[in-house]
């Protein structure tokens, strides 16, 4: 039911530049989700479309669906939902793997190091608010 073909009427350089983060199919609809870059991270939208084809050839796109395709365009919706949460699911994880080789680069002597004088301030910064309630 869903498979991810790329859009006959989408130009090559579109999809390098701006592509669609993913486009689910089911025969001549689709689901064609969008990554945006935030400041927090990737959000993602999805729009959909039924293809065509003209008397010339060229591939258009309505959003218009009749009753019969509603149904359709409501499992693609499923699974746009389902794929949404997983590509947030592999930023995630591309950003613990990013985290995790910033430690690997980092000596565990002067991690050790790093936590103690971290630890020594927060003990010296509780210290000194002891001593100010006090007064």
């Amino acid at each position: 039911m869903n498979d991810r073909n790329h859009d006959p009427g989408q130009q090559p350089q579109q999809q390098e530049s701006n592509g669609p983060a993913d486009v689910l199919r089911d025969g001549n609809i689709k689901a064609t989700i969008w990554k945006n870059e935030r400041e927090n991270g990737p959000s993602y939208n999805t729009t959909f479309a039924r293809t065509w084809q003209d008397e010339s050839g060229a591939y258009r796109d309505s959003h218009s669906f009749s009753g019969t395709e509603l149904l359709r365009v409501s499992e693609l919706a499923r699974g746009a939902y389902a794929r949404t949460n997983e590509l947030r699911q592999e930023h995630r994880q591309e950003l613990e793997v990013e985290i995790t080789r910033d430690d690997e680069d980092t000596p565990p002597q002067d991690q050790r190091e790093t936590f103690r004088s971290k630890r020594g301030a927060q003990e010296q910064e509780a210290r000194s608010q002891t001593v100010s309630r006090r007064k």
